[in-house]
């Protein structure tokens, strides 16, 4: 029999990582990324990972997103020391982003000590370092797609295109289940057909049991047309008032579209004569990768190059690598078009440019992907009036453009055409990767329309592939303590915050210090996080 666990995405889209162990007790891994969207959430990457990582041989990366690739240091930090296969493309834009991930580790490592010590805490380590995310690389073995490699005895596996990001991949793997071979499909993200730079996802038509993201399976994207032209008017309604354009953007492949579509309202005539900044060392670095890798571009993609223009290039885009340069960006006034990261407002420089333009009315916030619950993008999103960034409120006065035509995943319509082609070889399905609302969804329209078998897995549970049956074994979910164990914790730790703040205060006479208000703002901050939304 084979085992597969969900140790991720189940239930929310990120955190993607399963374990798949064969009748022999061989174990690999598929994809092993960053949990993300709040404290609720994010307290999942320092839990135990529910396997040994030095028991790990193998582990298939479907593409270089944080949110599936964002724990490899950590894996091998904690020994894992077998090979990581993927496409040469993801390898590239994983040297960049996993460097990156583990900057961004020590700085909010560095601030939460820093905060810690303001209450007479212990200082906190990094979940991983620079040093780990170096180390990690090591173990990158790229593969081209469409070529069937050994894993292990038994065991085979094969990366086909998923037309999601650059390089990104769905993965088959075969595996000898006492002598009979089982054929389990995993669809990573899956792109739309026709999505800009990269070409459509390729058609997988046979498999014995398939795992099948849901991002967006209770949603229908926008038309592209109608996105470009809201777009376009977002651009617009800055430029009106002489405010700037703020698009927090994904590095990778997000931000790549971005200057795409700017291009090509530049090469048309459309966009207004105002500077453009890739504010994003990160974006600025998997920028150069996609300008290396023209043997993935699609036919449209090439069309462009072969007439002599590159696609990511316009007279007014400034790329601003140093701190310096992206500090003057609000010093300077007048309109601009800002592209910055975290594409979910949670890091980054984003949050600096949200700070400076977020309660400019008449200015431009333009949210051109997914916001996971619990992130700032998606308080904003949600209407929110105001939201934290670097512990102040900030008013939301902005217009705020939500536009999902440009999203790198197949909405509804997109996934179901994607699983359609399995109707013949009708697999038992698994719903993952997607809020459960939006898992449930595709699961029923996978039943009624495709007459499949679907079924939504939850987070940490077994999933025992036998002949002829499914059978689900107990969820042991991979914490180290219960949830409601640590929300009740926390509160314990604010309540006794609070009584020292009230005694502080009764002890100057009532007078209120600036310090004091720091410290209260930083303990509703943490009331906030740990709220269900």
């Amino acid at each position: 029999m084979i085992k597969i666990t969900c140790l991720g995405a189940a239930g929310t889209v990120t955190g993607s990582n399963y374990l798949v162990e064969d009748s022999r007790g061989k174990r690999i891994l598929v994809d092993c990324g960053l949990f993300q969207g709040g404290k609720q959430t994010e307290w999942r990457n320092t839990a135990p990972w529910g396997f040994d990582p030095k028991e790990i041989d193998t582990l298939l990366l479907t593409h270089a997103h944080i949110d599936h690739s964002g724990r490899i240091p950590k894996l091998v930090k904690d020994g894992f020391r077998g090979r990581i296969l993927t496409s040469p493309p993801t390898a590239q834009l994983c040297e960049v982003m996993l460097l990156d991930a583990g900057h961004v580790q020590e700085m909010d490592a560095e601030w939460q000590t820093r905060r810690n010590k303001r209450r007479s805490k212990k200082g906190i380590e990094p979940l991983y370092t620079v040093e780990d995310a170096q180390k990690s690389l090591q173990y990158f073995s790229p593969v081209e797609e469409n070529r069937i490699i050994d894993i292990e005895t038994g065991m085979k596996t094969r990366f086909i295109n998923a037309g999601h990001i650059l390089g990104s991949s769905s993965i088959a793997v075969w595996i000898e289940d006492e002598g009979t071979p089982v054929k389990i499909a995993f669809s990573g993200d899956i792109g739309k057909n026709s999505q800009l730079i990269i070409k459509d996802p390729a058609k997988i038509t046979e498999a014995d049991y398939l795992f099948i993201e849901s991002t967006y399976g209770n949603r229908l994207h926008r038309s592209f047309k109608d996105s470009e032209a809201e777009f376009l008017e977002a651009i617009q309604y800055a430029v009106s008032n002489n405010e700037k354009v703020i698009i927090p953007a994904f590095a990778v492949e997000r931000t790549q579209e971005i200057l795409y579509i700017l291009g090509e309202f530049q090469r048309e005539g459309s966009l207004p004569d105002i500077p453009i900044y890739l504010d994003s060392p990160l974006a600025i670095k998997a920028t150069e990768i996609f300008r290396k890798n023209k043997k993935y571009y699609d036919e449209e993609a090439m069309a462009i190059v072969n007439q002599g223009f590159d696609p990511f290039d316009m007279p007014n885009l400034k790329f601003t690598p140093s701190t310096e340069e992206s500090m003057a960006i609000n010093q300077r006034a007048g309109s601009a078009i800002v592209i910055a990261g975290s594409g979910m407002c949670t890091a980054g420089r984003i949050k600096h440019h949200l700070k400076h333009n977020l309660w400019r009315e008449g200015a431009s916030v333009v949210i051109v992907g997914f916001q996971a619950m619990g992130t700032t993008g998606r308080r904003i999103v949600d209407g929110e009036k105001r939201v934290r960034v670097f512990g102040e409120d900030v008013a939301v006065a902005a217009k705020v453009f939500t536009i999902g035509g440009f999203s790198a995943h197949a909405d509804q319509k997109g996934l179901m055409e994607w699983a359609s082609h399995f109707a013949a070889a009708r697999p038992r399905v698994f719903v993952t990767h997607g809020e459960a609302t939006a898992s449930e969804t595709l699961a029923d329209k996978l039943r009624k329309d495709l007459n499949l078998d679907a079924y939504v897995p939850t987070l940490g549970e077994t999933l025992i592939l036998e002949p002829q049956q499914v059978t689900r074994a107990p969820v042991v979910a991979p914490t180290p303590e219960d949830l409601q164990q640590v929300m009740q914790g926390t509160v314990i730790t604010l309540e006794k915050e609070l009584e020292e703040l009230k005694r502080r205060l009764t002890a100057k006479g009532g007078r209120i210090q600036e310090s004091d208000i720091d410290r209260l703002r930083e303990i509703e901050e943490d009331l906030r996080m740990i709220l269900p939304e």
